[in-house]
């Protein structure tokens, strides 16, 4: 980015490089709020269930008492036109650091968010790369030359940009997946795109643009983003209409005018570690060189001086409660009507998640998930890809541990077709055996990248501390796991574990129940299941004895990552609601929890500190996870430990109870305000084994938390004599002493 924007900030951090940082003077950190925290540069937007004229009122009481502020210094001045391009193509600049695989990056300059060309730029992005028919996956992707390949345009208050990505698949080269990438750009400049693929791209953006603002915060979003980006909250109603007005002629000449190889910045990053393997792993004991004593806890009283007075939620009572059938097949369905939006989602899970990969065929419930929408009888990939991309629609499937998630969404419309499509992929996927490789090689990239990640390497050793080889949270693909599955292993997997008794479908959106259930029974009548359902076993897992201390080590990497804790509850638990209000307390949000009051803002060890408890049908783990600069691991280890002893030894305060109680409640109706949202609660409640009505009792349940109710969950789920600390960074983590 700095190379393609010289005079610009864009190449630079958005927290300001480490030496900057360190050079800031009071003064101009006062001078910098002076300037721009002030009301006439500020745009507020309140969306949701109020009465207008008092929130007016309240709004003018509160804000209007806010002077302007006097300018310090002068404003930065806002260049508005677009970078000028250089007279001949770039050399690819080549980054050569640690890593796994390999990337390529390509930047563009473009102009500015109210630019009449946006429009047919969007258009045109989505031509290159919107969903699986798109011009740039057909080209890279489906050849077997990338693993990913994407794009955006960022358009803004300044001249913006147009980024295509792409990861390389094992052994091919970046050099050739660019020339691929340019002969794309080079057909869209030269040959008209489609009437198809124009009305696919257009349709696209319109879903997805009805799909992203069904809830109160997506739509508040929208319309702040509008006023201070656009200069103008209605500025969406220009810009759907100029999108529908986008010839293919325009597709062409925005092509050829921005897309040109001499306004073309591309960067190679060439890992110097191609097999994405971690270096070496060591273990020690917990001990460790400073000894913390945290400060006494934030009084939430302190806080609420500086607060409107707190109001309670809306009343849960009111909320819809879906209804509930099975089909003859035993497959269950809930359905929920929602006509605020004319929208569809559906939410899904099939148990026949990850937890029955054995340690030698790990990624096997993931590679049949992943293959669904390859090829059934009747339909290729690319075809059911169209299928659903010529309507905006989509259908998606992803394997966890307890099951196969599935996820759709369209507009109203369209449900038929997502509904047909969904009930022919789990009946009559084929798994050809070329895209089958393609997937595999899609998957053993993926592990690479995984595999150099301080995150998702510490939550695989993490994990594996926790839970012993027997059970079923335990195992996670390795490369000769991936390799090692064939595509009879697909087949057998497929016909064992996809069946309609351990099926459960949720559907929220505008719809008329009746002819949903038509749909349905039309629809998967003849899924018919034979037998029974395999199960697993869950052996009981108990706590360490003692402190385990682990660290993975991955060469060249900024930060380090920890997480400590140690398996817990499952969601029907009884003392689950105490759970999650002793874990708000704890550190269930970074900016105001026990956690990140005491290791972040007090102490500076950490840009990141969160808690939660993975409660699903089984029990999963506590966490805690961190992110800290590597000197600094152990000493944000030793707080966070410290405090974990302060809480069980002292407790948690009655303003903190309830503090914790109505930020939990108060949210909840926000969370109901999203149809998308709300298929997921009720079908995890359905597949958790609780009643529908839990969608309105769950906060009813979170006020009748007592004192002595959430003392007794500390004490008997907080450990902090038997933890396990697993901690991945770039070396010399754990002390040697």
């Amino acid at each position: 980015m700095r190379a393609a924007f010289p005079n610009r900030s864009y190449g630079l951090p958005v927290g300001g490089t480490k030496a900057d940082v360190e050079k800031f003077t009071v003064a101009q950190v006062k001078n910098y709020y002076q300037n721009y925290y002030s009301p006439d540069n500020a745009t507020l937007v309140v969306t949701g269930d109020f009465a207008t004229e008092p929130v007016l009122k309240a709004v003018k009481n509160t804000f209007g008492k806010v002077p302007k502020r006097a300018k310090q210094d002068k404003e930065i001045p806002k260049p508005n036109s677009i970078s000028s391009p250089t007279s001949s193509k770039k050399q690819p600049i080549v980054l050569k650091e640690p890593g796994s695989a390999s990337l390529l990056h390509t930047v563009y300059p473009l102009p500015d968010v109210n630019h009449p060309d946006v429009p047919a730029i969007d258009v045109m992005d989505a031509i290159l790369t919107g969903g699986r028919s798109s011009r740039l996956y057909q080209a890279a992707v489906e050849t077997g030359l990338a693993s990913s390949v994407g794009a955006s345009a960022a358009e803004q208050i300044e001249p913006g940009w147009y980024e295509i990505t792409a990861t390389a698949a094992p052994g091919k080269e970046l050099g050739k997946i660019a020339e691929v990438i340019q002969a794309s750009l080079s057909q869209l400049q030269q040959k008209p795109v489609s009437p198809e693929e124009l009305n696919r791209a257009k349709t696209q953006l319109l879903a997805i643009f009805v799909l992203s603002n069904q809830d109160i915060t997506s739509q508040a979003t929208q319309l702040g983003y509008n006023q201070t980006v656009a200069g103008d909250y209605r500025y969406v109603e220009r810009y759907l209409n100029a999108i529908a007005k986008v010839t293919s002629a325009d597709i062409q000449r925005v092509a050829k005018t921005y897309l040109t190889p001499a306004k073309q910045t591309i960067g190679f990053f060439a890992p110097t570690l191609p097999d994405g393997k971690p270096g070496s792993s060591t273990g020690a004991s917990g001990r460790t060189v400073e000894n913390f004593s945290p400060g006494e806890p934030v009084d939430p009283a302190e806080l609420a001086k500086y607060l409107p007075p707190a109001t309670s939620a809306t009343a849960p009572s009111k909320q819809p409660l879906p209804e509930q059938f099975a089909l003859a097949n035993g497959m269950q369905v809930l359905l929920l009507p929602d006509r605020s939006v004319p929208t569809v989602n559906l939410s899904g899970q099939i148990a026949a998640g990850s937890g029955f990969d054995n340690e030698q065929k790990a990624g096997l419930a993931s590679f049949v998930a992943g293959n669904l929408m390859n090829g059934t009888k009747t339909k290729n990939a690319l075809t059911l890809a169209q299928t659903l991309e010529d309507r905006g629609a989509s259908l998606e499937f992803s394997a966890s541990r307890e099951g196969v998630s599935i996820g759709g969404s369209g507009l109203s419309a369209n449900l038929p077709i997502i509904v047909q499509t969904l009930a022919d992929v789990v009946q009559n996927a084929t798994f050809p055996t070329e895209q089958l490789e393609l997937s595999r090689q899609q998957a053993l990239t993926g592990l690479k990248v995984q595999l150099d990640d301080p995150r998702s390497l510490g939550r695989r050793a993490f994990q594996q501390a926790i839970y012993p080889e027997n059970h079923p949270f335990h195992s996670f693909p390795t490369e000769d796991s991936l390799k090692s599955i064939t595509r009879d292993d697909l087949a057998r997997f497929y016909k064992e574990h996809y069946r309609p008794d351990i099926t459960t479908l949720a559907l929220v959106g505008d719809f008329e129940p009746k002819q949903v259930k038509a749909l349905l029974n039309q629809a998967f009548g003849k899924w018919q299941a034979t037998g029974k359902a395999p199960i697993l076993n869950f052996p009981q897992v108990g706590l360490p004895k003692t402190t385990t201390r682990l660290e993975k080590v991955i060469p060249g990497k900024a930060e380090s990552v920890t997480y400590i804790g140690y398996s817990g509850i499952s969601r029907k638990d009884p003392r689950y609601y105490a759970v999650t209000v002793l874990n708000q307390i704890l550190g269930g949000d970074t900016l105001s929890s026990r956690l990140g009051t005491e290791v972040r803002d007090r102490q500076g060890l950490t840009y990141g500190i969160y808690s939660a408890f993975a409660a699903g049908i089984n029990p999963g783990p506590f966490l805690i996870q961190m992110q800290t600069s590597p000197g600094d691991a152990n000493k944000a280890i030793a707080s966070t430990t410290a405090l974990l002893k302060q809480l069980r030894e002292q407790g948690v305060t009655e303003a903190e109870l309830n503090a914790a109680k109505r930020s939990i409640t108060n949210s909840y109706p926000v969370d109901l305000a999203n149809p998308g949202d709300i298929a997921s609660i009720i079908l995890d409640n359905s597949i958790y084994g609780l009643s529908q009505t839990e969608l309105r009792e769950f906060p009813t349940k979170i006020e009748a938390v007592s004192m002595t109710q959430l003392q007794q969950a500390i004490q008997e789920l907080i450990k902090p004599e038997n933890l396990v600390i697993v901690t991945v960074g770039p070396g010399d983590i754990v002390p040697k002493s």
